[in-house]
């Protein structure tokens, strides 16, 4: 009697049978609520078990939702490996402090790209491309507000705008001689390498070449 707990013993010192009968079947129910860790060599059933237990849903469709890793195959994974729905939103969260400025970089590349496209398309060709972009820049800096500027030419439609405002504006050249000619692309390229443009910015042979660009892509 000396090793059983005083709970389990009368006040006259014999053995509450009662009291010890009682303990043993609360300690029966608990045992069968317990759920032990499966290893490998348990069957489907037991790891099912645990797994309900633990939180992981029933199906990988009861998952919480993402919209961007919201993957059926990406569910199915989460699943096989026994993923809680915590344990889910705590990797969406993770991945999207991680990926999502990564997945925006591309976005931005590829939108980029596609503009470029759609510009090339519109002035013929790549050379023809990048010379339009000078003459519009200097027109742009010298007859429009730089926020407005800057606002056009952010989509390859306000690009195209402001292209042809500025071919409406002034639609020829004059050259030294306040004669009117036509310049050929060639020509014009040869202009800007002159320091009067790129060095000194000098306003009227600015003006000549701007003039030029509008003239030949009209």
């Amino acid at each position: 009697m000396e090793n059983i707990p005083q709970k389990f013993m009368n006040k006259d010192g014999t053995l509450n049978s009662d009291a010890l009968i009682k303990s043993y079947t609360e300690l029966e129910k608990k045992i069968g609520t317990m759920v032990s860790v499966p290893n490998e060599q348990d069957d489907d059933v037991v790891k099912q078990k645990f797994f309900r237990a633990i939180g992981v849903p029933e199906k990988p469709d009861e998952y919480p939702h993402s919209d961007l890793f919201d993957d059926e195959n990406v569910k199915e994974e989460f699943h096989k490996i026994g993923l809680t729905n915590k344990q889910v939103e705590k990797i969406y969260d993770i991945a999207q402090n991680f990926l999502s400025p990564v997945i925006s970089e591309i976005y931005s590349m590829q939108k980029e790209e596609n503009a470029l496209t759609e510009l090339k398309k519109f002035f013929g060709s790549d050379e023809k491309m990048r010379d339009a972009f000078v003459a519009i820049k200097s027109f742009g800096e010298r007859f429009l507000p730089a926020d407005a500027f800057e606002t056009l030419c952010a989509t390859p439609q306000g690009i195209q705008g402001v292209y042809k405002m500025m071919q409406s504006m002034e639609p020829r050249i004059e050259t030294d001689g306040a004669q009117v000619e036509n310049l050929s692309d060639e020509k014009l390229r040869d202009m800007m390498r002159n320091p009067k443009y790129w060095r000194d910015h000098d306003e009227e042979y600015v003006r000549k070449i701007e003039n030029g660009f509008k003239k030949l892509y009209s």
